[in-house]
């Protein structure tokens, strides 16, 4: 195949940025590759801006450098530098083709060669690449690909896949997104056959992409076939109710990866959270979606007041889109949870002090019989009515 322009994209939106064009004035070979291409052509806006070119990464840096444009060796020895511009970074890596690979890592040697660079990608949809007049370049039928909704390994799947199992997640991450036609058989075989060796993968590159799959505006039919295949069990061991996200989505809810999160997963949050290694704010938050109370229509406003007193209006709400149905009665709750003010108890320690009791462990005691009291009343006493409760509980002590 001859380097010949598969199509050509009219004053491409992710090129028009004034500092990225000063940094192609300075690399006029560099192409916009990966998912700026794909989204360009998909209609969608580009989260990141990566570049390929044919020149060594020491000459690249060169060349930024001495126009005044920052440059850090993100990767030297995989031919990777950022530009740091204004908009944000920008990676540019030099064409590369796979010396040797073994499931995980791969040994590179730089080319000059744009198929040898495309042929080396994941899937034909990110082997795209555009010139900065909006030319872009096909070698494997990614544009056919992306318009009948089909994500389709470069070359065999199986060899692929085990050139890097993560490519398995990857897999249906891009068909969460983009895919619309059925995996064809050697895809379904190659994906199935790498599920042992996905142990092999690191906590923290399973969990990310699991975000990326669930973060995906309707992510049920690409969980649906990580779950046929063995690849849901494979990497949520705890155990996965594919059919619950399904529930979730189709309630409406929002494109939240950790409220999917918690509606997928019927195992132990914790140990799933310890197992990927979660952030400590992310595993708290999945734990508290997993336990607790939870709100139902039928609930009056002092029940609502009385569980927003212990439980954010946030984690209250999205326990109701798990635990919830479709229908008006379950929208009208969660539209009453975000209305709710969040109860505080008027009460504090120094002010069971100022009643004059000594300090110690009664005041603990009494502060917790009148927040008991303040609660069974719907969360309504101001301080002043909880102080005479307070001071009717002391002297109730005290008799």
């Amino acid at each position: 195949m001859t380097d010949t322009p598969a199509c050509r994209i009219a004053s491409p939106p992710a090129l028009s940025e004034p500092a990225l064009a000063a940094l192609l004035d300075l690399l006029p070979e560099a192409r916009l590759v990966g998912g700026a291409v794909r989204d360009a052509l998909a209609g969608r806006t580009a989260a990141d801006i990566d570049l390929a070119s044919p020149l060594p990464p020491e000459t690249v840096a060169s060349r930024l450098t001495s126009a005044g444009i920052k440059v850090v060796p993100t990767g030297l020895a995989h031919g990777t530098v950022t530009a740091v511009l204004p908009g944000g970074p920008v990676e540019i890596t030099t064409l590369r083709r796979d010396v040797e690979t073994d499931g995980r890592h791969a040994v590179v040697a730089f080319t000059s060669d744009w198929r040898a660079d495309a042929a080396r990608r994941d899937f034909t949809i990110n082997a795209l690449s555009m010139a900065r007049d909006g030319a872009v370049f096909d070698y494997f039928g990614g544009l056919e690909d992306l318009r009948a909704g089909r994500v389709r390994f470069v070359g065999d799947p199986a060899t692929r896949v085990a050139e890097d199992f993560l490519r398995v997640l990857r897999f249906f991450r891009f068909f969460a997104r983009y895919g619309g036609a059925a995996p064809d058989a050697a895809t379904l075989a190659a994906l199935r056959e790498a599920v042992p060796s996905l142990t092999s993968l690191s906590a923290e590159r399973v969990w990310g992409e699991l975000v990326r799959i669930l973060s995906a505006p309707d992510p049920v039919a690409s969980v649906a076939l990580m779950d046929r295949l063995g690849v849901l069990a494979a990497v949520v061991p705890e155990g996965a109710d594919a059919a619950a996200l399904a529930r979730l989505v189709a309630r409406g809810a929002p494109a939240d990866p950790l409220l999917r999160m918690a509606a997928l997963l019927t195992g132990d949050p914790q140990a799933f959270a310890a197992r990927l290694k979660l952030s400590l704010a992310d595993r708290d938050r999945l734990m508290a979606l997993r336990s607790g109370p939870v709100p139902r229509p039928e609930d009056d406003a002092a029940a609502l007041r009385r569980l927003l007193a212990d439980t954010d209006v946030a984690t209250a709400t999205d326990r109701a889109w798990i635990a919830g149905e479709s229908g008006a009665a379950w929208d009208s709750l969660r539209a009453r949870l975000r209305s709710l003010p969040r109860p505080v108890f008027p009460l504090e320690g120094r002010d069971i002090l100022a009643l004059g009791l000594a300090p110690g462990p009664p005041v603990g005691e009494v502060l917790r019989a009148v927040r008991a009291w303040w609660l069974a009343g719907g969360c309504v006493a101001d301080a002043d009515a909880c102080r005479r409760e307070a001071e009717r509980s002391i002297h109730g002590r005290s008799r």
